[in-house]
């Protein structure tokens, strides 16, 4: 597998599996957010996704891929800095305000940094009508987050701490995607940076956890588990799929169409939360995933 992927990076194949895999990773990660707002509070609830998925890449990070290079371990470091800075600042987020709002501004705030960043560190370029995509994923984004703190029944006195949270764990997002995306490329099987990166983001939640509860499971533990386990897989497949997409082909497009999560955050949020989609939030997502083909086609 890791044979073939190597194979068709910057290729035209390589180029159409990145864009399967981005879209891929904006479905599932609309779905993994949701799962932070269900049943539980969010720090329990990414504490069990991360001790499950942490417990079921041990296995493969031990045995089945090659070891990282002994000069990645630092870089490896610094993944794992960061990633425990966006789930501290997500899951602040969401306890401090509604899904609806909170998710669209922490999606819509990253595009265009992590656009910038890919320039800087990738020599990435858009072209012009390209960047109009950008604008309008990112105005669609903000409208609907928009839209939604204005319809949706919120605690106004804690909006400012949830906006805040929000926009930072944006400004992580696009941070966290440039430096993965930098390291999966140093990483000569690109299987072993998935692997070790999901086992050491594994660690903190669930230590941090345990601790403040002087070692208690939450209670019911079985269905907090279930949840746990759903969240562990579908995170392997939202998180490895976007990071595979952006060794594949231009870390900026794959961005970009991931961002498009927050059309499907919405009817998550629908199906999944019972929050109302109507016709002008659905015009916004329209508007979305226009800039998001905007983006593709223009390339």
């Amino acid at each position: 597998m890791s044979e073939w992927l190597i194979s068709i990076e910057g290729t035209e194949a390589g180029r159409t599996v990145a864009l399967v895999l981005a879209l891929q990773a904006a479905v599932l990660h609309a779905l993994f957010g949701a799962l932070q707002k269900t049943r539980a509070d969010p720090w329990t609830i990414r504490a069990v996704i991360d001790g499950c998925y942490g417990l079921i890449a041990l296995p493969a990070a031990l045995f089945l891929v090659p070891w990282p290079e002994p000069e990645l371990w630092p870089l490896f470091g610094i993944a794992w800095v960061v990633h425990t800075g966006y789930k501290i600042a997500q899951a602040g987020a969401y306890s401090a305000g509604a899904y609806t709002v909170v998710y669209p501004v922490v999606r819509g705030s990253s595009p265009a940094f992590t656009v910038i960043g890919a320039g800087i560190l990738f020599n990435e370029h858009f072209r012009p009508v390209q960047w109009l995509g950008v604008a309008c994923l990112t105005l669609g984004i903000l409208g609907l987050a928009a839209y939604n703190l204005r319809h949706t029944v919120i605690d106004r006195s804690r909006l400012p701490l949830a906006l805040g949270l929000a926009l930072m764990t944006g400004g992580i997002v696009a941070l966290y995607t440039t430096w993965d995306a930098y390291v999966i490329r140093a990483t000569e099987n690109p299987f072993t940076f998935l692997a070790w990166l999901f086992l050491i983001d594994g660690i903190a939640f669930p230590a941090g956890y345990l601790i403040w509860h002087r070692g208690r499971l939450p209670q019911p533990f079985a269905p907090v588990l279930r949840l746990g386990i759903l969240g562990a897989f579908v995170a392997f497949f939202s998180f490895g799929g976007i990071l595979l997409a952006t060794r594949l082909d231009k870390v900026g497009e794959a961005a970009v169409l991931r961002e498009t999560s927050v059309v499907f955050a919405a009817l998550f949020g629908w199906l999944m939360l019972g929050e109302n989609v109507g016709p002008r939030r659905l015009a916004l997502m329209a508007l979305i995933a226009a800039g998001a083909v905007v983006v593709e086609a223009g390339s």
